[in-house]
């Protein structure tokens, strides 16, 4: 990841932790994909409860990196929309 934006010049880390609450985002964003995924395993298919939440965390495990980044950016846009001149 890049320190600076390329476009405008905006700082991604403002301090040490800053994005400790993207993490928060990622957690909630990631058990709601678990959630769908195990959902459409479930009903599509006749394994058993256990066995679609298995199979929608497999299922979810490539897309980590993306909900990752997806986090990070929401942060930045709620931290700028709630604090723009810091």
């Amino acid at each position: 990841m890049y320190p600076y934006c390329l476009e405008c010049g905006l700082k991604y880390e403002r301090e040490e932790g800053y994005f400790l609450g993207a993490m928060y985002i990622s957690y909630g964003l990631g058990v709601a994909l678990i959630a769908g995924f195990s959902a459409i395993v479930f009903a599509t298919t006749r394994l058993g409860f256990y066995s679609s939440v298995l199979a929608g965390l497999i299922i979810f495990v490539p897309f980590a990196p993306l909900i990752a980044i997806a986090a990070r950016v929401l942060w930045i846009h709620l931290d700028r929309a709630i604090d723009p001149d810091r």
